[in-house]
């Protein structure tokens, strides 16, 4: 069983300290405080709800996924596993979601709901045994398991490689001649350790301030 940890989630002072000792390290990043501003310490609560959000979002426009979420939050009061479960696969296509996504949404109730997964639990295991706990789901991939940790638990040293905003906000900001490859992002974080969550907080208000042409 792996060891729980202490994990000390970001604050608004750890976020403002982070920002400060990143922009001392990388030139890059200042200029986005200096331009951009400080991102706001933007999280969602832990739980089925927020992971089967993220679901939701995977692979459609930040638009597309804003809307189907809407639906999902009113059409299931409260938005727990009982309910969802207890609606299926077609009361989730019916607001919106894909059947495959629907599928997945269900089996993450059923496994909630069955005691496979304690979401309480994977609060307290270290980053990678999380991801890796996490991903066993059918339909939870690395980027839903690094996103739920980054955002609902509050992570400070995840970096989401996977993201195509964080890939295209680094590809502009260091001025790259063509978008960096996922070895290239991951060499590129190694130097913005412990703070790679908040790196990547800068990043994608970078991307969602300033205005970026499509790659």
């Amino acid at each position: 069983m792996a060891k729980t940890l202490a994990i000390r989630p970001l604050t608004q002072r750890t976020l403002l300290q982070a920002i400060h000792d990143l922009g001392e390290r990388d030139a890059d990043l200042a200029r986005i405080r200096a331009t951009a501003g400080i991102p706001p310490l933007r999280a969602r609560s832990p739980g089925f709800a927020t992971l089967l959000k993220i679901i939701c979002a995977q692979q459609v426009s930040t638009a597309s996924a804003r809307a189907i979420i809407a639906k999902l939050e009113s059409g299931f009061d409260p938005l727990v596993p009982e309910t969802v479960a207890a609606g299926g696969p077609e009361a989730l296509r019916a607001i919106g979601f894909s059947r495959q996504k629907a599928e997945y949404g269900i089996g993450l109730a059923r496994t909630v709901l069955a005691g496979e997964l304690d979401l309480d639990a994977v609060a307290g295991l270290p980053d990678e045994v999380a991801i890796e706990r996490l991903s066993a789901l059918k339909g939870i991939g690395r980027w839903t398991a690094e996103i739920y940790l980054l955002f609902a638990l509050r992570r400070p040293d995840l970096w989401p490689v996977d993201d195509l905003a964080i890939v295209s906000a680094v590809h502009r900001l260091k001025g790259m001649a063509e978008r960096p490859s996922r070895s290239e992002m991951l060499a590129i974080g190694e130097s913005w350790k412990p703070w790679r969550s908040v790196a990547a907080r800068l990043l994608w208000h970078f991307y969602n301030t300033l205005p970026l042409k499509a790659d």
